[in-house]
């Protein structure tokens, strides 16, 4: 999970505000945009990157932005990021309490509506904790996976790098404590080396997840002091206020315990994850390198795979 930065004045100008415009649609609700094609290019080329660096053996899962209400309570979601959470509601009922909800003289038809059974995801990795789990034990080798998901937080927001709805792409280990370990060592040097060869200015730095309340204060530093959990920061806003675009979490054995995963001696199973905030790398690419992506650096186009496209057909962005 990414630590949410602190939010600034609205009524004051933003440094991203100038994108606005032209990589996202107003859907009339804060942090939820509709994106242009030439944003949503961007992505895709972004997540092509990714998958080049996916390592032998990773299992590919992608997720949908719903998951199991119980999954995530068991999870421990609600004992720390209660505050962010999003559930799915609906109207219940018969046919004629349902007319009479949404009846124009019955007031607010929301009052009516009663939760279901689906929350949304609020991380893409939740859900392959109990898919795991199924499986029985870990194998000598650990487990990897390569899973994404649409993910919504409660966090309504202006600003283009912290969005309510947006993408997540995730790399996970399951396994025991070494084989974790070094999973997120290579991946914080790896996730350098791709900043760095899209052009990207950053540093990593010890971060703690935005838990809620005064034990979620206590958490936070042990999270710290523990060196659980790593961030990519790309200064988009400022040097004092950079943007997590890139998280490195060790859960120690949170989930193996919660889910009843066993490693191959049989103790409860650690697990590790990188996640890619989506979004926030486009916003990224945009802000350091313009608006105009035929004048990005050469060895960035090249890495995207701009030119070999460009060669075959028409470029989207000449026809915006």
């Amino acid at each position: 999970m990414f630590a949410a930065p602190a939010e600034s004045t609205p009524l004051l100008p933003d440094p991203l505000d100038h994108l606005a415009s032209v990589l996202f649609h107003e859907m009339g609700s804060p942090g939820v945009y509709g994106r242009t094609a030439l944003y949503e290019d961007v992505v895709e080329r972004l997540a092509a990157l990714i998958s080049l660096h996916r390592e032998p053996g990773t299992e590919v899962m992608r997720f949908p932005p719903v998951m199991s209400r119980a999954q995530l309570e068991r999870s421990g979601y609600l004992k720390s990021f209660p505050n962010l959470l999003g559930c799915v509601c609906g109207l219940h009922g018969t046919e004629a309490e349902i007319d009479a909800a949404v009846s124009r003289h019955s007031g607010d038809w929301t009052l009516s509506l009663s939760p279901g059974d689906l929350v949304l995801s609020p991380a893409a990795c939740y859900p392959v904790y109990p898919i795991a789990a199924s499986r029985g034990p870990v194998p000598a080798g650990g487990w990897c996976f390569d899973v994404a998901a649409d993910c919504f937080r409660r966090e309504p927001s202006r600003h283009l790098d912290r969005l309510q709805s947006f993408r997540m792409r995730e790399y996970v280990c399951i396994g025991s404590s070494k084989q974790v370990s070094a999973f997120r060592e290579r991946w914080i040097l790896r996730a350098q080396e791709i900043a760095r060869d899209l052009g990207l200015s950053f540093k990593v730095d010890y971060a703690s997840d935005p838990f809620f309340g005064r034990v979620g204060q206590m958490m936070a530093v042990s999270q710290k002091q523990q060196s659980l959990k790593f961030e990519l920061l790309v200064p988009l806003r400022s040097q004092e206020q950079p943007t997590a675009c890139m998280s490195f979490n060790y859960h120690r054995d949170h989930f193996g315990t919660t889910w009843g995963i066993a490693d191959a001696s049989g103790e409860p199973a650690h697990t590790a994850c990188v996640a890619f905030g989506m979004d926030r790398l486009a916003v990224a690419m945009f802000h350091t390198h313009g608006e105009d992506v035929t004048r990005w650096p050469a060895a960035v186009r090249e890495l995207l795979r701009f030119s070999r496209t460009e060669k075959a057909t028409t470029s989207a962005f000449e026809v915006l």
